[in-house]
């Protein structure tokens, strides 16, 4: 029988605290399976080391678990050294704030209030026609995809994302990703999607914009250069065909839910457009 005291108590709770820091920091850099393929062998190492006594394959996994640290600074070195940094400064204060407050009303509002640009080029975009794909960062980093196109750093404006997607523009092409409130870059490439479900008249940004939501939990907008409808992915679903209204709504919610990988709103149309191909 197992007598836990206080202290026990107290490094419980710190090697749980530190497992959940652990997992949201893999959450933000979309190596969540890789954290679970770590856990997965420690607990066969257990297993056969500890519980079953098997000496042969204990002895090779007891190699692997010796040099598997050092393994991991190698995977992560980039990941650790931004938390180090984070930590030693005073954004590391600001974080750990951050994670005990809620979202107050004053937080809302400033999330609606750089969104509305965004929205309002959305609007004028769609009613011109103009193809656009924009991908908003949630908690998930997306630093691989914003170095595959033209880093840009740039406060978030209605007129600048319409001139970048402008049908001249050599940056209109591929995607724009908004990350910390602010257009990071331009003209980035995106995963294509390889689900069979999605039908066959939803173009490259539809695939590319779902290849995204199914990777991270971004939030991106298609303006279909066919038909003017406006699109958002997220989770792995695609909401077609929603207003502006509606698109104000899914971008400042913390989640979007439906039961069909491919939502459209009726109230704007009955069914899919039949000739988008883009």
């Amino acid at each position: 029988m197992f007598n836990l005291g206080i202290k026990d108590a107290v490094d419980i709770l710190l090697v749980a605290f530190f497992l959940y820091e652990t997992y949201q920091l893999m959450k933000k850099t979309g190596t969540t399976t890789i954290f679970a393929g770590v856990l997965a062998f420690i607990a066969i190492w257990i297993l056969v080391y500890q519980v079953f006594e098997m000496r042969l394959m204990g002895a090779i996994l007891n190699q692997f678990i010796s040099v598997g640290f050092i393994l991991l600074v190698i995977v992560f070195q980039k990941e650790i050294r931004e938390f180090l940094q984070a930590l030693g400064s005073n954004r590391g204060l600001k974080l750990l704030a951050k994670i005990f407050k809620n979202k107050d009303k004053s937080d809302v509002e400033e999330d609606i209030a750089y969104i509305m640009p965004i929205v309002m080029a959305i609007m004028d975009m769609a009613k011109r026609k103009e193809g656009a794909l924009i991908a908003i960062q949630q908690d998930v980093h997306l630093d691989t995809f914003v170095e595959t196109g033209e880093i840009l750093n740039a406060n978030i404006s209605s007129r600048l994302i319409e001139n970048i997607f402008f049908k001249n523009s050599p940056l209109h092409d591929g995607a724009m990703i908004i990350a910390g409130k602010r257009i990071k870059a331009a003209a980035c490439i995106l995963p294509v999607s390889q689900r069979h479900d999605i039908p066959k008249h939803l173009g490259l940004r539809h695939r590319s914009a779902l290849g995204l939501s199914e990777e991270t939990d971004a939030k991106i907008i298609i303006v279909s250069e066919e038909t003017g409808k406006i699109s958002l992915a997220e989770a792995g679903k695609l909401h077609v065909n929603i207003s502006a209204e509606k698109l104000q709504k899914m971008l400042t919610a913390k989640n979007v839910k439906t039961d069909s990988p491919i939502a459209t709103e009726q109230d704007h149309s009955r069914s899919l457009p039949t000739d988008d191909s883009e």
